[in-house]
């Protein structure tokens, strides 16, 4: 296990871009060991608070304060819908060329259903000559994804809403598409990655605009799909 690549650091805050498959803290209904926040802490030798969460299967920007003061000052900024948030994803299917999701999402069961909005863009298609089910042939969108609001699991649920679910979601997805990556391209991950978060610096008063870069794994997949780095933009 290599170091977390650090994106941004300065007195208040540390951003990494966040590796797919690992959780970010210790919970209850995992036995894994190893953590994001404990491995950063260790890393930089400061404790970190957590901000904002990304789902274990889901690589990107992640941001943690360096005191409590500056991490309540940013979850409060999230509260407010004050942060950009920007994701990539490749999706099942070919999908419109933008739309707004807004479909209300229950995050555990027996609470109460919550607004979730979720508005996309369609950067690129493909169409492989792979049998998938009872059509002959596979397609694949890669969709700029921007959440306006931040429920649990919130673009997976809205993206199989909409029957375009992410390729390599194991809880929301289409087991047959998630093998197809699996076989053809020795891909096992989750294909939804958080690109970028912008806000305005609590301390400064800067807009500070934190971007992640696609690994080699992310890269030589849209090559073989035709996508080329502009879509990575």
């Amino acid at each position: 296990m290599g170091e977390l690549k650090i994106i941004y650091q300065d007195d208040h805050y540390v951003a990494i871009d966040k590796p797919a498959g690992r959780l970010v803290h210790r919970t209850r209904i995992s036995e894994d060991t190893q953590f994001v926040l404990q491995q950063l802490r260790d890393q930089i030798g400061r404790r970190v608070y957590p901000v904002h969460r990304l789902d274990r299967p889901t690589s990107g920007v992640l941001v943690f304060g360096l005191d409590s003061d500056a991490a309540r000052r940013l979850v409060g900024l999230f509260e407010q819908r004050l942060v950009s948030k920007r994701y990539l994803a490749v999706v099942r299917g070919f999908i419109c060329e933008s739309d707004r999701i807004d479909y209300p999402l229950q995050e555990e069961e027996g609470r109460p259903l919550q607004q979730a909005v979720t508005s996309y863009r369609r950067l690129a298609t493909v169409e492989l000559p792979f049998a998938v089910g009872r059509y002959s042939t596979a397609r694949y969108s890669l969709v700029e994804v921007t959440p306006e609001t931040g429920r649990m699991h919130q673009i997976r649920k809205h993206m199989k809403h909409i029957f375009h679910p992410i390729v390599g979601d194991t809880t929301h997805g289409d087991g047959k598409h998630n093998q197809l990556f699996r076989d053809e391209f020795g891909v096992y991950r989750l294909l939804l990655m958080a690109s970028d978060i912008g806000f305005i610096h609590p301390y400064s008063g800067t807009l500070l605009s934190l971007q992640s870069c696609p690994d080699s794994e992310i890269t030589e997949l849209f090559d073989r799909l035709g996508w080329g780095s502009e879509c990575l933009d």
